[in-house]
C-alpha cells in the first residue's frame, strides 16, 4: 500500500532563526553588489576625467598648431576674447576645441568637468582644471616676472602677457601643462597635500592627480610626487627649461 505524501503546511513553515539568516544573507549580498556598483562608478569617473584632459590635450595641441606658443593666463584686452573671459579657458576651448560661441556656463560642463570633484566652498564660477602657470613656484615665492611655467612673458610697459613660444619648451612630454584643480582655481600650483585636507583632495583619484603633459599625452602621478617630492625627476617637469630649480623652492 503506497504511503501518502504528508502534506501538513507547518512542515514547510521556517522557523524565526532560518528568516533571520536569510534576510542576513540578502542584506550582506546587497552591500556586496552596492560596494561593486560603486566601485564601477567611481572607476568610469575616474576613466572620464582621464579622458577630459585626452580631449583638453588635443586641443592644446590645436592651438600651438595654429600659435607656435602656448595659451597665456589671460589674454589682453585688445585680444579677440570677451572683457569677462579671457583666461587660457577661454582660450583652448575657442582656438583649441574650436568652440567659437561657447555656452555661458561652458568651463563647468562638458570635457572641463570632472565629475570626482568635491569642495565645502560654492562651486559656483569654479574650474575644475588648472593651468601650469607659474612652474616650481610656489605662492610664498611668486613673481609675475620670474615664473618658470606657461604663463606667458610680462611686459611691465603695457602690462601684459606674450606667449611662451613652442620651442621654449625644452622637453614637451615631460612638462605638465593642464592638471585637476583641487581648490577650484584657474592655476596648477605647487602646495602642500596637507593644505587641501579640507577637500576630497586624498581621495579623489585615490591618492593620485590627473595631468596632462604639453605634448597631449596624459599621466596619473600620486599626489605627493606631483606636489612634495623634491627629486629633480618631480620637480623638473613642472619647469620650461626642465630644470629642477630647487633654489626656488621654501626654505
Amino acid at each position: 500500500m503506497k504511503r501518502r505524501l504528508n502534506t501538513d503546511k507547518k512542515d514547510f513553515a521556517f522557523t524565526l532563526v532560518e528568516l533571520l539568516v536569510v534576510i542576513a544573507i540578502i542584506a550582506i549580498l546587497a552591500a556586496l553588489l552596492l560596494a561593486a556598483i560603486s566601485q564601477v562608478k567611481v572607476r568610469a569617473q575616474r576613466i572620464q576625467c582621464v579622458g577630459n584632459l585626452h580631449q583638453i590635450g588635443v586641443g592644446l595641441q590645436n592651438f600651438l598648431e595654429n600659435n607656435r606658443g602656448y595659451p597665456v593666463t589671460y589674454a589682453g584686452t585688445n585680444d579677440e576674447y570677451p572683457s569677462l573671459d579671457r583666461s587660457w579657458i577661454a582660450q583652448l576651448e575657442r582656438n583649441g576645441l574650436g568652440i567659437a560661441r561657447p555656452e555661458t556656463n561652458y568651463y563647468q560642463i562638458g570635457v572641463w568637468l570632472c565629475p570626482l570633484a568635491r569642495w565645502t566652498i560654492h562651486e559656483d564660477e569654479l574650474a575644475f582644471y588648472a593651468y601650469n602657470a607659474q612652474g616650481i613656484l610656489i605662492p610664498v615665492n611668486f613673481s609675475i616676472t620670474n615664473v618658470l611655467g606657461l604663463q606667458g612673458h610680462f611686459n611691465p610697459s603695457s602690462k601684459t602677457l606674450s606667449p611662451i613660444a613652442e620651442s621654449e619648451v625644452i622637453v614637451p612630454s615631460d612638462m605638465m601643462a593642464i592638471g585637476d584643480s583641487f581648490d577650484g582655481y584657474i592655476d596648477l600650483l605647487r602646495v602642500h597635500v596637507n593644505d587641501l585636507s579640507n577637500r576630497n583632495t586624498l581621495t579623489r583619484h585615490q591618492g593620485k592627480a590627473n595631468v596632462a603633459f604639453c605634448d597631449g599625452h596624459v599621466e596619473s602621478p600620486t599626489l605627493r610626487f606631483l606636489f612634495e617630492d623634491t627629486s629633480d625627476a618631480a620637480l623638473s617637469r613642472w619647469n620650461r627649461d626642465h630644470l629642477p630649480h630647487r633654489e626656488k623652492l621654501s626654505p
